[in-house]
Order: structure tokens, then C-alpha cells, then sequence
């Protein structure tokens, strides 16, 4: 029969036994692959049936980095082999202040990761829910950061096509970093003079421009700025202009006069600016103009005194948004949103939750060469965007 004396010996003994074992297998435990490229994974900030992003610390990086992790066994074949590619590819060569700043793409047998630059406060869309909508200074400041990196991108022959609120994080300064460039297309620049024409209808109803939602080939860029114009009414007035729970009403509403509501007071310039934006294609503002409008080159200390400009948009204008065909003989274009995107995914129960470790695959790394010819990352053998036609 032991004694108490025995048995507190015999446990001291147990004990240390297991905390040799501990360190003899954490000693001998391989790293993760994140891990072998010091990256130490924190919590989940975001989460979908295929992806989710994951706060990290990055010892290369000095500091906290986000990672997006998609699982090939969940996500659609078409997302695979198609847009995370050219996801990637855009992202690796954008460098620019208001932009989520990639910073390098790993690829395993199971998985694929993307480690881009980490926006500490949330999204626009979190803000606008918070304060339920923005004053016309932060607006303002938020709007020509964000016309400022789209301008940035079409000079270089990238198109967004699925800007909106949720895609707009703020960083530690409460800076704008539009994100998201997952149905992103590069090698937009005009040929000849002649624009590209975009066939893959994709982005968010309430953001699509008129010329999207109908179906027809569009200038991605004019689609973009017509997005631009959607969050802005968005800050001001703290909604949406546009419901997109009907689409037979939601090509109506796009096809008519914008209309604003009562609350908040919005100064008139600012309400013009929206009238040029959400415009038909023809009569729709350039960047150019965007940025030489008077409520957007408003300056804060300017004098009040100033004289209000009234709504550019006459009868004419009106009457041009008119639809020429009935709304009820529309066939909805088959527009990829993110929604259906995780609608066409395969459930979390049929993850192949393999206990094999992963094998890295290839390693792409932004800091390793800036070089816009540099060999894509190859999550699938597919064509390089742009060389024939969108679809």
C-alpha cells in the first residue's frame, strides 16, 4: 500500500516525465508551412465556405499581416483556375497608399495562401452601420483616397469591377485601402485606340452600372467609376441608392433620375457629383472630371461665401436614363457575385481534412522581383488574362 509520501513522489516523477515528453515533442515537431515562413497565425477576422482570413504576425514583416487561406477542396472549380490566378497577378505589381498592399502567395497540396498588408479599424461599411452616415469632410477625405487608387489602376490597365464598401478597409490612420481584387482584370489599356470590352458580368447588384445589369459588353473603367458613385452616395447618405431585392425594379431605378433622400442635409454640389456619376454610359464622368469637380476639390478652410452650382442634370439628362426596351423583356445577366461564388462551394463537411502534412507546391514572393513579366503563380495552368477574349 503506498504511503501519501510515495504517492506525491510517484506524481512529482509522472510529472516530470510528461513535461520531458512535451519537450521532446515539441522539439521534434515540424513547423507549419505558414510557420517555415514566419508567419504565426492569430485570430479569424473573416470567414466564407472556402476561404477564410486569419490575423498573423510576420517576423519578416515587424508586425501584424492578414492571410487569406482558401481551401482547394471547398472552392469552385471556375474561382480556382480562373480568378485567384488572375487575383494574384494583378495584386503582385499595385503599389500604392490606398491600396491593401500584397505581400506574397503560397501554394500547398491543400491549400493556397495569401498574406497581404493587415488595415487594423474594420471596413467603411462598419463605419457607415456605426455612425449611420458620414459627414461630409471624412466623406470627402475617404472618396479622393479611393478615386486616387482607382485612377492608379486604370493608369496601369487594372480594373477593380468589384468595388463597394466592404472592399474599402481603413488602416491605423483611418486611411482607405481598397482590397479585394478577387474579380479583378489586368491588360485593360486601350489597343489602337479602341477600348476593351469586359463579357464577365461580375461584381454586387446594388454596385453594377446600368450597362452590367443589362447584359451587354461593357467598359470595365466606366463600370468602376459607376461603383465609386454608389459608396459615395453610401457615406452621405448612410444607405444604398439602389434596392436590389427586385431586378425588374433595380433596372428601373438606374435607369431613372437618382433620387435622394430627405435626411441627412447633403450640400447640393455634393448631390451633383453623384447626378454626373450615376449617369448613363454616354454622359457619365471621367476620372478627369471627378477630380476637377467643385464639391470634390472643396477645400475646408475655403470661404463659405462660395456660390452653390445647381444640379447638372437637366431633362435631357433624364430623359436619356429612359429605358428603350420594357424592363419585363430583360433577362437578368448571369452577373458572378461572391454570394454565388459561396453558394457553388462545397460544404465544410466535405473538406478533405487530410492528416497528411502539407507539401509547399511553389512559393510566389512580391519582395523577390517587382518584374510585371514575371512567371504567374500557378495554381492552374490557365491562359494570361487579357490575350483573348473575357469570359
Amino acid at each position: 500500500m503506498s504511503t501519501p509520501v510515495n504517492s506525491v513522489h510517484q506524481l512529482a516523477v509522472a510529472e516530470a516525465a510528461h513535461a520531458t515528453q512535451n519537450t521532446t515533442d515539441s522539439k521534434d515537431k515540424k513547423p507549419t508551412v505558414l510557420e517555415s515562413h514566419g508567419y504565426f497565425l492569430g485570430k479569424t477576422i473573416g470567414t466564407g465556405s472556402y476561404a477564410t482570413v486569419r490575423m498573423a504576425h510576420s517576423e519578416r514583416h515587424e508586425g501584424n499581416v492578414a492571410i487569406k487561406i482558401v481551401s482547394k477542396f471547398s472552392a469552385p472549380a471556375d474561382y480556382l483556375k480562373k480568378f485567384l490566378p488572375r487575383e494574384i497577378e494583378v495584386v503582385k505589381g499595385l503599389r500604392h497608399m490606398n491600396l491593401i498592399r500584397f505581400l506574397q502567395a503560397i501554394e500547398t497540396t491543400h491549400r493556397v495562401y495569401i498574406i497581404m498588408e493587415y488595415a487594423e479599424n474594420g471596413s467603411l461599411l462598419d463605419i457607415i452601420r456605426k455612425d449611420q452616415s458620414i459627414d461630409e469632410m471624412r466623406s470627402r477625405k475617404w472618396f479622393r483616397q479611393l478615386v486616387s487608387a482607382i485612377e492608379y489602376c486604370h493608369d496601369r490597365g487594372v480594373v477593380h469591377r468589384d468595388i463597394k464598401c466592404e472592399n474599402m478597409l481603413m488602416d491605423i490612420g483611418w486611411n482607405i485601402k481598397l482590397s479585394d481584387f478577387g474579380f479583378a482584370r489586368g491588360h485593360m489599356k486601350p489597343k489602337n485606340g479602341q477600348p476593351i470590352l469586359s463579357e464577365t458580368f461580375c461584381g454586387s447588384y446594388a454596385y453594377a452600372s446600368p450597362e452590367i445589369l443589362r447584359g451587354i459588353p461593357y467598359q470595365p473603367q466606366f463600370a468602376d467609376i459607376w461603383s465609386m458613385g454608389v459608396v459615395l452616395f453610401a457615406m452621405v447618405f448612410g444607405r444604398l441608392p439602389f434596392d436590389d431585392s427586385n431586378y425588374k425594379e433595380l433596372i428601373k431605378q438606374v435607369s431613372s433620375k437618382v433620387v435622394f433622400p430627405k435626411e441627412p442635409k447633403v450640400h447640393s454640389n455634393c448631390k451633383s457629383l453623384i447626378n454626373k456619376i450615376l449617369a448613363p454610359l454616354k454622359s457619365r464622368i471621367r476620372i478627369s472630371g471627378i477630380k476637377q469637380d467643385q464639391w470634390f476639390s472643396f477645400e475646408e478652410n475655403q470661404a463659405s461665401t462660395s456660390r452653390e452650382r445647381r444640379s447638372i442634370t437637366s431633362e435631357s439628362d433624364v430623359e436619356s436614363r429612359r429605358l428603350s426596351v420594357d424592363p419585363d423583356t430583360l433577362i437578368p445577366p448571369n452577373l458572378i457575385t461572391k454570394d454565388e461564388f459561396e453558394a457553388r462551394a462545397r460544404p465544410r463537411g466535405a473538406r478533405r481534412d487530410s492528416g497528411e502534412e502539407e507539401q509547399p507546391v511553389k512559393t510566389e514572393n512580391a519582395f523577390e522581383s517587382d518584374s510585371e513579366h514575371d512567371e504567374k503563380f500557378p495554381v492552374s495552368k490557365t491562359r494570361k488574362p487579357g490575350t483573348k477574349k473575357d469570359s
